[in-house]
C-alpha cells in the first residue's frame, strides 16, 4: 500500500511539473507578443477619399456601367483643376474616469500642431460623461494648446460631454452637438461611503495620524466629524468655482447662475443656454467640409500588453460607477 502511495505521489508530481512548465511556456509566448506590439504609432487616413470610395461603390448600383465611368471621368477632371486650400484634422478622444485617452491625444495633438497653421482647423469628435478632475484638467490644457497656436478648433458632440467632458468641450471656438446630446453637469462630486460602524461591530479600530488640518478630511474608515464635512464640502466648492471660472474664460457669454447647477440638458435645450452653437451631427459637418477641405485623420495607438489590456476592460465596468467631477 505505501509502495502504491509513494508512485502515485510521484505521478501526481510529474504532472503538476508538466502544467507548471506549460504555464509558463505560455505566459513566456503572451509576454513576448506582448512586448512584440508594444510599439506606438501614429496613423493618418486621408477621409475624403474614403467618402469617394463609399460614394464610388454605391452608385456601381444604381447606375449603367457605361453611366458609372462617364461619372468617374468626370470627377476625374474636376479634381485635377480643383485644389483645397484648407486642411481639416480630425481627432477623437472616447473619454473614461480616469480619461486615459489623454496619453494619445496629447500626442495626436504634438503631431497636428507641428504642421498646422491658421487657415486649418482640428474637429476634436468629443465622448465623454466627465470623472477625475486632475485627469480631465490635462485633457482641456492639451485642448487649450490648439488655441493658443490661433488654429481654429471644432468640437463635435454625437452622444455626451458632461463634467469633465463639458470643461474640455468649452475650449473649442466652436461646439456642435446632435440634438439629444447630453451637455452640461457643470458642478462637482465627492462620494465617500464610510465602513466605521461595520468595523466597531467587528470589535476592529482604525488609526489615522496625520500632519496637517487638511491632509484628510472624510474618511473611509474612521469616525467623520462635522468638521471633515466641512472641510470636504469646502474642497469641493474650491473646484467648483475653478471649473466656472475655466468656462468663463472660454465661453464669457453662458449665464453661470441658469447652466452651473450640476444639471445636465439635451443638445436642443443647451444651444439656447450657450452651451453649444449648432445642433449638427459630425458625420453632417464632416461630409459637407470635404467638399472644401483636405480631411485627414489623426490616430496614436499606444500599443497595450495583454495585462494592461485586461486592466482596460476591468476599468470599462468600473466606468459605470460615478465619478467626482
Amino acid at each position: 500500500m505505501s509502495e502504491f502511495l509513494s508512485e502515485y505521489g510521484l505521478f501526481l508530481a510529474k504532472i503538476l511539473t508538466i502544467v507548471v512548465l506549460i504555464a509558463l511556456l505560455i505566459r513566456s509566448s503572451i509576454s513576448s507578443k506582448s512586448q512584440a506590439r508594444t510599439t506606438d504609432q501614429l496613423e493618418i487616413k486621408h477621409l475624403n477619399k474614403d467618402y469617394e470610395r463609399m460614394t464610388q461603390a454605391l452608385m456601381m448600383h444604381l447606375i449603367s456601367k457605361k453611366e458609372f465611368i462617364k461619372k468617374l471621368k468626370s470627377e476625374k477632371a474636376r479634381k485635377k483643376k480643383q485644389k483645397h486650400a484648407k486642411r481639416i484634422f480630425v481627432l477623437d478622444f472616447h473619454g473614461d474616469i480616469r480619461a486615459t485617452a489623454v496619453a494619445s491625444l496629447r500626442q495626436e495633438i504634438t503631431a497636428v500642431l507641428s504642421v498646422a497653421t491658421p487657415e486649418d482647423e482640428i474637429l476634436l469628435r468629443l465622448e465623454n460623461g466627465g470623472g477625475l478632475v486632475h485627469e480631465h484638467g490635462l485633457a482641456a490644457s492639451q485642448l487649450e494648446r490648439i488655441r493658443r497656436k490661433q488654429i481654429p478648433l471644432t468640437i463635435a458632440v454625437d452622444k455626451i460631454a458632461a463634467s469633465g467632458g463639458y470643461m474640455m468641450a468649452c475650449v473649442g471656438n466652436r461646439i456642435i452637438a446632435a440634438p439629444f446630446a447630453i451637455i452640461g453637469s457643470i458642478g462637482a462630486l465627492l462620494q465617500v461611503p464610510n465602513f466605521h460602524r461595520l468595523l466597531d461591530k467587528h470589535g476592529i479600530d482604525f488609526e489615522q495620524i496625520k500632519a496637517g488640518e487638511l491632509k484628510r478630511t472624510v474618511t473611509l474608515f474612521g469616525i467623520n466629524t462635522d468638521r471633515d464635512r466641512e472641510l470636504a464640502k469646502q474642497q469641493v466648492e474650491d473646484i467648483h468655482q475653478l471649473f466656472k471660472e475655466f468656462i468663463v474664460r472660454h465661453r464669457p457669454h453662458i449665464d453661470l447662475s441658469q447652466t452651473a447647477t450640476g444639471q445636465h440638458w439635451h443638445a436642443i435645450q443647451a444651444k439656447e443656454l450657450n452651451l453649444i452653437d449648432d445642433l449638427e451631427t459630425s458625420d453632417d459637418y464632416l461630409t459637407e467640409a470635404c467638399k472644401t477641405a483636405d480631411l485627414y485623420k489623426v490616430t496614436y495607438t499606444i500599443k497595450k500588453t495583454f495585462a494592461a489590456r485586461f486592466l482596460t476592460r476591468a476599468q470599462a465596468v468600473s466606468n459605470k460607477i460615478p465619478g467626482p467631477f
